[in-house]
């Protein structure tokens, strides 16, 4: 294995890469998710976009430091309760943090994120633009410059 720098967010991390090259040609299979790796990226990432340390987060969030450096980095499966002190320590809802770890794992598993808004909805309420602005238009912004 070979690590090599992956910017996520902005924040650059480590990632091992296998140097071997797949023998067979069987179609590629896709890698397990672990939601506790995701979920813990995601709180990680959201403590260090805020600048914090995780003695402030862990302090705030009455958890002890190793446990919460474990459940960033994926090693312990953290309670809805602890889940919830977190985020709350974080000042971000835990519906926000789980749609990101939502996210995350849509991505890993191939699927597309679908937009919030549905396309049909977007056209319908889009005003047409004009790709040439009408004549009295036109003649009014010159007459003001």
């Amino acid at each position: 294995m070979v690590k090599q720098p992956v910017s996520v967010n902005g924040i650059v991390r480590w990632r091992d890469v296998a140097l071997t090259v797949p023998e067979n040609n069987h179609p590629k299979e896709k890698k397990m998710v672990v939601l506790r790796h995701e979920i813990g990226d995601v709180l990680r990432d959201i403590r260090q976009r805020q600048g914090r340390t995780l003695r402030e987060v862990s302090h705030s969030a009455r958890v002890s430091l190793g446990y919460l450096s474990e459940v960033e980095r994926g090693q312990k499966e953290a309670s809805s309760e602890l889940l919830s002190s977190i985020c709350e320590a974080l000042n971000v809802p835990v519906s926000v943090m789980l749609r990101m770890v939502s996210d995350r794992i849509a991505i890993a598993e191939g699927l597309q994120i679908p937009d919030t808004v549905p396309a049909e909805m977007t056209q319908a309420f889009t005003p047409v633009i004009p790709d040439e602005l009408p004549e009295e238009f036109s003649e009014d912004l010159a007459a003001r410059h």
